[in-house]
């Protein structure tokens, strides 16, 4: 089943061009099931970049996925066309009155930046807030994921010295969850992040469950014990070139970045990323939207309210950590 999307975004062509299944809104009309709606906060500078890789992610499912976009109202983007932005975003003021059966809370180029001082803080908590009674199940990435740790659990981000950047293997923790069905033991995803999240913090956090960790990257996948809320500190939806082009961007600024780790063949930037993520980024995302929004959620949207059932874990044993 195809993702839906507003007639003629620029993410529709290349997604048809890799033969993935999009469902323009004319075509969409003449449906009469009913399709899951997503909404996206895309606080990314490269609107379109980030567009692409999160609908491709959410593409390759059985289901009808209805995804609309949304942008701050209190900062205007500076790197995106503003007609781009007219014609397929929205702003929290459009949407605050209605219920999503999910919401993607991207990253955001604002490591270093304190939480309080980022120009939209304020904006981003209240939409953080209406999630809790307006969505279904949140799905946090990267800087929107400490961000959100920071607001929902009061747990700081760790500011490291040198920047997290490569592929690296992670362990699955909850072997049985719903999240990781279809998984090997051992997963490789992105990271590109100057900040860590705690694991005292974590440990100590009885809502909170840790779902999968790299010894080099640290924490990766956490979520809430009601699976309400997903945490990504890594980015599973990241394209083969995504990493070289931040290496290289950071270079000609002159900001001699390290090599991403596990990235190149040989650690060479001049030879092409073999990619070794694709196939469980796709898995991750598929199970996120099958088993912790569409099994769960009410077939009248409007009936979200924060207080629905979500996906309880089949088995106790769910708990137990990787041997």
């Amino acid at each position: 089943m195809p993702i839906k999307i507003k007639d003629s975004l620029p993410a529709q062509q290349i997604l048809e061009n890799e033969n993935i299944f999009v469902m323009t809104e004319y075509r969409a009309m003449h449906q009469d099931i009913r399709p899951l709606h997503v909404l996206i906060l895309n606080l990314m500078p490269t609107k379109i970049e980030t567009e692409t890789q999160f609908l491709r992610k959410l593409s390759n499912s059985p289901l009808q996925v209805e995804v609309e976009f949304m942008q701050t109202k209190s900062y205007q983007p500076r790197h995106v066309e503003e007609s781009h932005l007219d014609t397929f975003y929205t702003v929290f003021d459009d949407v605050k009155d209605r219920r999503f059966d999910g919401l993607i809370i991207t990253g955001a180029p604002l490591e270093h930046t304190r939480f309080e001082d980022v120009v939209y803080w304020n904006e981003l908590c209240e939409i953080m807030e209406w999630s809790k009674t307006h969505v279904h199940c949140t799905l946090h990435s990267c800087w929107g994921a400490c961000a959100a740790l920071y607001y929902h659990y009061g747990i700081p981000r760790i500011i490291i010295d040198e920047k997290i950047s490569g592929v690296y293997p992670h362990r699955v923790i909850k072997k049985k969850s719903p999240l990781f069905r279809g998984f090997d033991d051992i997963f490789e995803m992105p990271h590109s992040r100057s900040f860590s999240v705690p694991e005292k913090a974590v440990e100590l956090e009885k809502r909170l469950e840790l779902m999968a960790v790299s010894d080099e990257a640290g924490i990766a996948i956490l979520k809430s014990k009601d699976s309400s809320q997903f945490f990504f500190t890594g980015h599973p939806e990241y394209d083969s070139t995504t990493l070289a082009g931040e290496y290289e961007r950071d270079t000609l600024k002159g900001m001699n970045p390290k090599v991403p780790e596990h990235y190149f063949p040989d650690d060479d930037p001049a030879k092409k990323p073999v990619v070794r993520w694709r196939s469980a980024g796709q898995l991750l995302y598929s199970n996120w939207l099958n088993y912790y929004v569409y099994q769960s959620t009410p077939y009248d949207v409007g009936a979200i309210d924060g207080s629905e059932e979500h996906v309880k874990e089949a088995d106790s044993g769910e708990n137990d950590t990787v041997e």
